[in-house]
């Protein structure tokens, strides 16, 4: 039995709160396969990317919500240089990162979410990262004392690894944190993004 798939009835809030958070038209892929073949991690994923679109583009958005994948992407845009179709994949696996977030979904790689939320702190606290503190945290937090630690000195004598951190950016950090924070309030007011947050 052949089942024909009207376009206009698969354009779920979801996936309209995803194209608006991208600023991406994800009907424009056309499955060619070239994000998936160029992702140098995509052995590591649940999903192949341009299964990851295929779901939104059916209607399945929470099964892309819910995979590794998306956690999993780190942005290199390999995907978004390779496409034909100019969809920027990146764009669209950021979007998916945070709409889950805002229903709730937890990430099934967890050291991913907590990588991030270090990384954020220290920018907010220092203006700008500061690697000691960073690896430190991440790896006492996620139990791996000793990991990375014979390259911890080469990198200093590199002068690539300061011992103390610097707070040249703090004022700018401040500055972009405040204007997420009136942002974060503003998009959390608006009908729209309510009605996505429940799909």
């Amino acid at each position: 039995m052949k089942h024909v798939l009207a376009q206009d009835k698969l354009r779920p809030a979801a996936l309209e709160t995803v194209e608006r958070l991208s600023g991406q038209e994800v009907r424009n892929c056309y499955q060619c396969g070239k994000c998936s073949a160029g992702c140098p991690i995509a052995a590591d994923m649940d999903l192949p990317p341009q299964q990851v679109i295929r779901f939104l583009q059916i209607g399945l958005t929470d099964k892309a919500l819910r995979s590794r994948t998306i956690w999993l992407c780190a942005s290199c845009e390999t995907c978004t240089t390779r496409c034909p179709r100019e969809v920027d994949l990146a764009a669209v696996m950021d979007a998916l990162r945070n709409l889950a977030l805002r229903q709730g979904i937890r990430s099934p790689e967890r050291s991913v979410t907590l990588f991030n939320r270090i990384f954020l702190g220290l920018i907010k606290k220092y203006g700008r990262v500061f690697e000691m503190e960073l690896i430190g945290r991440f790896n006492t937090m996620t139990l791996n004392f000793f990991k990375d630690v014979t390259k911890a000195p080469v990198l200093f004598f590199k002068g690539r690894l300061k011992l103390l951190p610097t707070f040249a950016g703090k004022g700018t950090a401040k500055s972009v944190f405040d204007g997420l924070k009136k942002l974060k309030s503003a998009e959390r007011a608006s009908p729209e993004a309510r009605q996505g947050e429940t799909e």
